[in-house]
C-alpha cells in the first residue's frame, strides 16, 4: 500500500500544480491518459507511489487516470517535483513538444 503524505503537503502541492501548471497537467494528460483527446486535466492526488490526474475529453468522458513516479516510489515533500517535473518531460517526448526550461 502506498504511503500518503500530510495534508499540508496534499493542499501545498495540489494547489500550485492546479493554480500555476495547468498547461503541463493538461499536457501530462494527454501523454498518459486512455482517454481520447483530454481537454481538461486537474491533480487531484498523490501518494508515495503515483500522482493523480482528474481528466475530460473532448466528448465528455472523465477519468482520475494514475501516473506512477517516473523514479519510483518517493517519500519526502521535495521528490514530489522532481517525479512531477519528469513526469513533464516524459510527456513532451511522447507528443513531440519541446520541453520548456525548469528552473
Amino acid at each position: 500500500m502506498p504511503d500518503t503524505f500530510d495534508d499540508d503537503a496534499l493542499a501545498g502541492v495540489l494547489g500550485h500544480m492546479n493554480r500555476d501548471h495547468s498547461a503541463d497537467n493538461l499536457l501530462i494528460a494527454r501523454a498518459f491518459s486512455p482517454l481520447a483527446d483530454p481537454i481538461s486535466a486537474t491533480m487531484v492526488a498523490f501518494d508515495s507511489e503515483a500522482g493523480q490526474w482528474h481528466v475530460t475529453s473532448a466528448e465528455g468522458a472523465e477519468e482520475v487516470v494514475r501516473v506512477p513516479w517516473p523514479s519510483g516510489p518517493i517519500s519526502e515533500r521535495r521528490d514530489v517535483r522532481r517525479e512531477i517535473v519528469a513526469l513533464y518531460d516524459e510527456a513532451c517526448r511522447r507528443l513531440g513538444v519541446t520541453p520548456r526550461p525548469h528552473d
